[in-house]
């Protein structure tokens, strides 16, 4: 390639036309598009799913889907890359411009272990092999926050969690230090320290190499954060652009104004013109609807092979007690593995469980498995993957029916019929949508169709588990808001579980934060931020991005200190109580006690903050 000068945009994108070629006929998804991202620079094209985004991205990087087209010019450092032979491509993806996927399932080998993608990358790009390539892979995984990132590298995608997989995404794609990284969603499966440490480690990349970033996303907190520029993308065009204090400042597009106030933000909760979250009071002699007390779920765990395998106890939940009252919402917080959805589980009875678990008055954990079905109707739960939980070859009316049909065999037909259209239109959905297929609606109408199934026996509680936090902001606005306002109408207890902390303060009224199976901090909504004792918890609130410039760069950030230790390691529960611990790994260990500070806010011992806490 030519030598750029100076000041040649790293990448420039000129009338850019992307079409696709369907069935129903020909599908314009880019049109006209024009951008340039200079070295050193963010630049983040943000909008909802369907507009655009990352098509523009993935015509540049040759990755078009075989019935689509590009037209215009895409220029990576003032030389043509749109259209061109693969091996001329290939002189520049992978090494000098790589691509952050959405979905690390898709984009990971399956039948190749961790080490030897990330070796395959380093050999071809980078003439590295051996140990030399091993000691890149590995410190890799370790910047991007991998616990046991020596084991992984042995490890196929498979065996890894959602999170784990798009870090080992990140680490591969940042193994080169490209000078131009194109993140499409890279943070949406992430925990928000992982985020905000992942958020990290790209300007760090920006500034040090001078490496340009282009981030697609909706998540305007992570704009707010990233972004030098912005570009507000819908229908295919961007309908503003400007700098991030510009579009967040003084935004002039309505659909750039909508973003903005569909986005959940941690320092303003009961935003105006949003659904606000019923008062709660707890009334002096009406007891708890749910009481667990000492709630434990142990899963073993093969550490060593031969002829007398040794098993140790994987510690998913490890003593949990709570109590939640009529018409409350109960937020669950905490990072991938802390227990939050094996908690649900063992509230609903679905995976073995020690202690007790009482809902209204009655033991579910020795309940018999008849009188457990029936109690069942009244707990219901949301998942996070409508499509994952719904039946493919079910229409969307026979789904929402099903609990009817097993709780209420006796109802005839068309009364079924009725009940689930009256459900359909509580829940915002047409009617006439009845008979269509999982596949034939939007993510946020399968969600819908997820929750009518839920509500449609009129439960008393509802357990959301990650219920929202695979949605566009404005879809998540909607369904918060249709959650807040089914709770009002239905008089429903609620455990809302999210490893979103701007949603969890919007929709709860007591919150309960989760560190490795164990409660470290519990307390209503407004004592839990405002008046944050946990370092952890301190930890948590900290890295949720605010959608504001001006905010994110004037904030304090306080991060923890060393990495994530192994949930199968005992000393693991007294990272924050280290003056306790006992460094042997089989030898019985302190468990710190939940304290109650104030009345209602309880959190567990711990060293003083500025012992596991880091303050930039």
């Amino acid at each position: 390639m030519t030598s750029p000068s100076a000041n040649t945009p790293i990448l420039a994108v000129e009338d850019l036309h992307v079409r696709f070629a369907t069935p129903d006929g020909e599908v314009n998804a880019v049109r006209g598009v024009s951008l340039e991202i200079n070295a050193g620079e963010c630049l983040a094209v943000v909008g909802e799913s369907g507009s655009g985004k990352s098509q523009t991205f993935l015509a540049a990087m040759g990755l078009l889907a075989s019935n689509g087209r590009a037209e215009g010019a895409i220029r990576y450092r003032g030389e043509s890359i749109l259209n061109v032979p693969l091996r001329k491509l290939n002189k520049v993806r992978g090494k000098s411009m790589t691509m952050i996927f959405q979905d690390p399932l898709t984009s990971l080998t399956p039948h190749m272990r961790v080490g030897d993608q990330m070796n395959e990358v380093l050999a071809k790009h980078m003439n590295l092999s051996g140990g030399a390539a091993r000691k890149r892979a590995l410190e890799w995984l370790e910047r991007v926050r991998i616990p046991e990132a020596k084991r992984r590298l042995k490890q196929y995608p498979h065996e890894l969690s959602g999170g784990m997989r798009q870090r080992v995404m990140i680490a591969m794609s940042m193994l080169c230090e490209p000078d131009l990284l194109i993140a499409d969603e890279p943070t949406t499966a992430l925990d928000v320290t992982v985020q905000a440490q992942v958020l990290d480690i790209m300007d760090e990349l920006k500034r040090e190499t001078g490496a340009a970033i282009a981030l697609i996303t909706h998540d305007m907190g992570v704009v707010a954060r990233m972004a030098d520029r912005v570009e507000v993308m819908k229908n295919g065009v961007y309908v503003e652009g400007g700098t991030a204090d510009q579009i967040f400042g003084a935004p002039k597009d309505p659909y750039t104004r909508m973003l903005l106030d569909a986005m959940p933000r941690i320092d303003q909760p009961d935003k105006p013109g949003h659904a606000v979250l019923p008062p709660y009071e707890d009334i002096d002699g009406e007891g708890p609807v749910l009481s667990a007390e000492d709630i434990k779920v142990y899963f073993p765990v093969t550490v060593s092979g031969g002829l007398f395998p040794k098993t140790k106890p994987l510690k998913a939940v490890d003593g949990v007690s709570f109590d939640l009252r009529s018409g409350e919402t109960l937020g669950v917080v905490g990072e991938s593995g802390c227990g939050k959805s094996t908690l649900a589980r063992a509230v609903l009875q679905l995976v073995p469980t020690q202690g007790e678990v009482t809902w209204m008055g009655r033991d579910l954990v020795d309940m018999e498995r008849k009188a457990l079905r029936d109690v069942r109707k009244d707990l219901q739960i949301v998942f996070q993957d409508p499509l994952a939980s719904l039946n493919p070859r079910m229409t969307i009316g026979a789904s929402i029916a099903e609990p009817l049909k097993t709780h209420r065999p006796g109802m005839k037909h068309a009364d079924r019929q009725n009940a689930v259209r009256q459900m359909m239109r509580k829940v915002g959905l047409d009617p006439n949508m009845i008979n269509r297929y999982p596949h034939e609606l939007s993510g946020g109408q399968n969600q819908r169709v997820g929750i009518a199934r839920a509500m449609i026996l009129g439960p008393k509680l509802v357990i959301c588990d990650e219920a929202v936090s695979a949605l566009d902001v404005s879809i998540q606005a909607q369904i918060i808001d249709l959650l807040i306002s089914l709770q009002k109408e239905m008089g429903l207890s609620m455990i809302f579980i999210s490893h979103d902390l701007s949603v969890v303060r919007e929709v709860s009224h007591r919150v309960m934060v989760l560190y490795l199976g164990r409660i470290v901090e519990f307390a209503d909504r407004g004592q839990i931020y405002d008046d944050a004792r946990h370092p952890y918890t301190k930890a948590l609130i900290s890295a949720v991005p605010i959608p504001d410039p001006a905010v994110e760069r004037a904030r304090a950030r306080v991060k923890l200190d060393g990495d994530l230790p192994s949930p199968m390691d005992p000393r693991a529960q007294l990272r924050f109580m280290k003056s306790k611990l006992i460094d042997d790994p089989d030898a019985e260990q302190y468990r710190p006690q939940l304290i109650e500070v104030s009345p209602g806010h309880w959190v567990a011992e711990h060293d003083p903050a500025e012992d596991v806490l880091v303050t930039d």
